[in-house]
């Protein structure tokens, strides 16, 4: 099991399906805003449906498409990130992350995702990470842009967000630059 401690604070770990429960309120909790930004928040209705996405994304672990790990913060889970798709043939980890809002702005989330990127290159043997987010979601946009991530690109009307269509920013770094 993906277990990586990041500093004292701060551990990533492969979800579990017992952690629902938790998952389910926080998303609960802070649904309003995760809705502005995440289509499946709306399709989240209770503890089982949680359970239903947390067996899917085992599922992409077991076959070794994705990798969906919780964000602990001092022992307790306060968000999730994941290697949404893994492209073995074109080595390529696409990174994508939430976080409570109760718990932003203390560099968990930029944390998590230098570790998730540095995870990608040296023990995967990926050549590049790319992390897409809407334009307007500027606490998202603001990670990769303080890694040093280049901007690649405006995905035009990108994904359907509950009632209307995103752009999405893609940002990419490559092995080279990373370990530069």
């Amino acid at each position: 099991m993906f277990v990586h401690r990041i500093d004292e604070d701060l551990e990533l770990r492969l979800i579990e399906v017992g952690d629902a429960e938790r998952i389910f309120e926080l998303t609960d909790r802070h649904r309003s805003n995760l809705r502005t930004w995440l289509p499946w928040v709306d399709h989240t209705e209770s503890k089982e449906d949680t359970k239903s996405a947390i067996r899917n994304f085992l599922h992409g672990y077991a076959e070794n498409q994705s990798m969906t790990v919780v964000i602990l913060f001092q022992d307790v889970i306060v968000g999730m990130a994941s290697y949404n798709k893994l492209d073995w043939t074109n080595k390529i980890a696409y990174i994508g992350y939430w976080l409570a809002e109760d718990y932003q702005g203390r560099g968990i989330m930029t944390k998590t995702v230098k570790s998730l990127t540095t995870h990608a290159f040296s023990s995967m043997g990926m050549n590049k990470v790319d992390i897409r987010a809407a334009s307007e979601n500027r606490a998202s946009c603001a990670i990769p842009e303080r890694l040093g991530f280049t901007q690649e690109g405006v995905l035009r009307d990108q994904e359907w967000v509950n009632d209307h269509f995103v752009d999405h920013v893609v940002y990419g770094m490559l092995r080279k630059e990373w370990e530069n």
